[in-house]
């Protein structure tokens, strides 16, 4: 296998929230963001190890700051931030970006 560095595996993603993908308070559900975080973590974790099936042990912390509504725009960067011999972490960011442009 080919060694690869942190910056090959960074990953983006953009997902523009529609309808399908809100709770009944009008904002983004919040099991929709997990899965997509979890998403763009697991494409980290290929592309660094080049291997096709990846698991999550664990999700230290995950903090909503922000709602996502309809139209908004939801951007992902994923990151290595420690790799070791059997396992690694990985950084996901979310930001949300409005669709008035804010």
């Amino acid at each position: 296998m080919q060694k690869r560095n942190v910056s090959y595996s960074k990953t983006e993603h953009v997902h523009l929230v529609q309808p399908s993908d809100l709770n009944g308070g009008g904002r983004l559900f919040g099991g929709i963001m997990m899965k997509m975080i979890d998403e763009v973590a697991a494409i980290v974790a290929m592309r660094h190890t080049g291997l096709k099936t990846v698991t999550t042990a664990a999700v230290d912390s995950l903090v909503f700051k922000s709602a996502a509504y309809v139209n908004d725009l939801v951007i992902f960067i994923g990151y290595l931030t420690y790799t070791g011999r059997t396992s690694m972490e990985v950084r996901v960011d979310a930001y949300v970006e409005r669709s008035d442009g804010l």
